[in-house]
């Protein structure tokens, strides 16, 4: 379902009430939603769409997987998030996985952005410069 211009501005604006110092607050998003399915304006099912993914994308933003050819020390961990957390503010959450086809190195992804340090990486950047 496409939402139209008059649902998404609206769902921004729900979005932006539902903010506490840059972190979405679970509990506003709850009254708005239930809010706004009492009352029924018009349009609301478009603005709940427009509002759902809204709510997804800044999931995705304070979100970092980080990937490592082998375990990470609870140190480097500590420091990893320290230094995402520097970057991308507050309310990051962070999950640490190891992947042995990497090889050697940290794969991070944050929302859209991903930084490969692996030896993975850059052979296959190698191999796409041949």
């Amino acid at each position: 379902m496409k939402a139209s211009r008059q649902a998404r501005r609206e769902a921004k604006e729900l979005f932006r009430l539902c903010l506490v110092d840059g972190v979405l607050d679970v509990a506003r998003v709850r009254q708005a939603v239930t809010q706004l399915t009492k009352n029924k304006p018009r349009g609301y099912l478009g603005t709940l769409s427009a509002f759902r993914r809204l709510i997804t994308l800044d999931a995705e933003e304070h979100t970092a997987r980080i990937e490592s050819a082998t375990p990470l020390s609870p140190e480097l961990q500590a420091r990893l998030r320290a230094g995402l957390t520097r970057l991308y503010g507050p309310g990051l959450s962070t999950s640490f996985t190891h992947n042995s086809e990497l090889i050697g190195g940290v794969r991070m992804q944050v929302g859209s952005d991903v930084y490969d340090g692996t030896v993975k990486g850059r052979l296959a950047a190698l191999e796409r410069s041949f």
